[in-house]
């Protein structure tokens, strides 16, 4: 079985040849020191994992620029999902050629901050799903708590493959409280072209491991999606657990979970789903 992780980062240092922008407050590095592409090749060896799609960091703002270079230097190992801001008004002429650029595989939009989610209240953003599903650019969606306008989103573009990040958990939040939105995430599978990653689990459990209030909300999201539309991503430099214990916790604790549902949930699936072909 191939692990493909769908969502890690890496960032570099602040320096005066490539600096940071200005501070957002309340974000910040999620470790002490950057975490470079070679820390995360160390940690992919030791956990077995195969493959990883990067994704930014806000804090590095919407730079793709070192995410992609990992992937030239190691097409095998790593690919894209790049940022941009919807409400840059410089970013519309260049989706049509997004997927171009070597490496790069679709989107990654995040309506964590309050300046980017009202993107998707005031119609800044709107331009963008359709422009995308032309293109056929694929999007990674962090709404945090919000899950309405993934829908409205899915039904007004039905040729846009879109995944929702983290199951949609309110950012900070703990337990069954992290899942109290799992029914309205479940009636969003019937959008068939809607996916969820079950990624970060750890992050959202206040257990050890095996973190088991969190594989009930698990089974659910896997009865209502299926193992094809269902991918497990680390978001590893935000665990306080091991990375080999992020893909134990599927692969060895959840044991309704057969073989063919794991070789989909744990990275058949998202490559086939934005087009990142496995060796045969």
């Amino acid at each position: 079985m191939k692990i493909v992780d769908s969502q890690v980062h890496i960032w570099y240092p602040d320096t005066p040849e490539r600096p940071w922008p200005p501070a957002i407050p309340g974000v910040k590095p999620h470790r002490d020191r950057p975490f470079v592409v070679e820390d995360l090749l160390a940690e992919m060896r030791a956990a077995g994992v195969d493959r990883a799609i990067l994704t930014p960091v806000t804090f590095d703002g919407a730079r793709n620029d070192k995410m992609l270079e990992a992937a030239r230097l190691h097409p095998d190992r790593f690919a894209v999902m790049g940022r941009l801001l919807v409400n840059d008004p410089e970013i519309r002429g260049k989706i049509a050629t997004w997927k171009q650029q070597p490496g790069m595989l679709g989107v990654r939009v995040n309506f964590f901050l309050a300046e980017h989610r009202v993107c998707l209240s005031d119609g800044t953003a709107d331009w963008f799903w359709s422009v995308a599903e032309k293109a056929g650019v694929g999007i990674m969606i962090y709404v945090p708590g919000n899950l309405p306008p993934v829908k409205k989103i899915a039904e007004r573009c039905p040729d846009l493959k879109l995944i929702i990040d983290h199951m949609g958990s309110p950012h900070g939040s703990k337990d069954d409280a992290a899942f109290a939105h799992i029914g309205e995430l479940c009636e969003i599978a019937r959008f068939p072209n809607v996916a969820v990653k079950v990624g970060a689990l750890p992050v959202y459990s206040s257990e050890p491991y095996p973190h088991p209030k969190l594989h009930q909300h698990v089974r659910r999201a896997y009865d209502a999606f299926g193992p094809k539309r269902l991918f497990w991503g680390s978001d590893l430099t935000r665990l306080q657990c091991s990375y080999r214990l992020s893909i134990t916790m599927i692969t060895e604790e959840m044991k309704w979970l057969s073989s063919t549902d794991l070789e989909w949930i744990m990275g058949k699936g998202v490559c086939k789903w934005l087009g990142w072909p496995l060796p045969e």
